[in-house]
């Protein structure tokens, strides 16, 4: 599109061997973008390579792509940004559709879909293929959706995402904030297969399989209960309700056939049970509350967002 500005957007981390080759494969494919490489502590060099093949080369010294990311999203304007890893393990090929689906406003988040492509047979690590599957079936069940790729670094974003995408992920989570984000609020969301290279040889993955899916798992949970609070809260409620009711019935069922309580304990722990049973589940239902009147200011926020932006064009 034209008189549209592009940003290419590649965190880097120790990616010496393959930057020059990332950066050269997307200026080709996109000549008119501008691509920004955001150095986050790399100690190879990453910078001066990138720097030398054409990139616009700034810093992010707190350590974590989701750092790299947040500082990204608030110093860079641009109509489309494409998001990239400088691993070279995404083909530029998918860049300029990916681009044009975002620009041409059929899409406010482009998801390029490794998963149903060559990453199972590419990827030889098995633990992150297998953390990857449990990733997106927890998402798609807990948010109700049918997205193929939760987790890649690939995707292109419009302004109206960007601008209003609060970062609160300091790592490799990111991914899966930037999708139930966009889930939550309802932003146009595509997705396109694309292929998957492992790393070269000697290219080594900064993602930890353990610490960093655990990381991601914890960020899905939080998540879940602020943006689904009530169905959260509720859970707990209905377990902690079965619970009381497993405890208690007998005992009120032996009350009513001999007027007895031999067991006082269970009676106790039951109610306890129930007690706290019923302030979970208002407590779902005040929260549940806040959280529609928060994507109703959001909403608010986009309009007023959309109002100026015309203005100033």
């Amino acid at each position: 599109m034209k008189n549209k500005k592009i940003a290419v957007l590649i965190p880097c981390y120790n990616e010496a061997q393959t930057i020059e080759k990332v950066i050269k494969d997307y200026k080709k494919e996109l000549p008119t973008a501008d691509i920004y490489v955001y150095d986050n502590n790399s100690t190879d060099k990453t910078d001066e390579i990138a720097k030398k093949a054409g990139a616009i080369v700034k810093y992010e010294y707190r350590q974590g792509k989701g750092n790299v990311i947040r500082t990204m999203f608030r110093e860079i304007e641009a109509d489309c940004y494409l998001m990239i890893d400088g691993d070279d393990t995404y083909p530029a090929e998918n860049a300029k559709t990916m681009c044009d689906l975002v620009l041409s406003g059929r899409a406010d988040m482009v998801i390029g879909d490794r998963l149903s492509s060559t990453y199972f047979t590419e990827n030889k690590r098995l633990f992150h293929n297998f953390g990857n599957k449990i990733v997106r079936f927890l998402i798609n069940v807990l948010f109700k959706n049918k997205i193929k790729d939760i987790m890649t670094g690939y995707r292109a974003f419009s302004k109206e995402f960007v601008k209003g995408f609060p970062v609160l992920s300091k790592g490799f989570e990111i991914e899966t904030e930037m999708t139930i984000h966009a889930v939550d609020k309802n932003f146009k969301l595509m997705e396109i297969p694309v292929d998957y290279r492992d790393r070269p040889k000697g290219s080594v993955s900064k993602l930890n399989t353990y610490s960093d899916g655990f990381k991601v798992l914890k960020m899905i949970a939080t998540l879940f209960k602020e943006y689904k609070p009530f169905y959260f809260f509720g859970i707990f409620a209905l377990i902690l309700l079965i619970l009381s009711l497993i405890l208690g019935v007998p005992v009120v069922i032996e009350y009513f056939n001999t007027g007895l309580v031999p067991k006082f304990p269970s009676l106790i722990v039951s109610s306890i049970f129930l007690v706290i049973s019923l302030l979970l589940w208002i407590t779902g239902i005040i929260l549940e509350v806040i959280v529609k009147k928060h994507k109703q200011l959001y909403e608010l926020y986009l309009n007023v967002r959309n109002e100026n932006d015309k203005k100033n064009n």
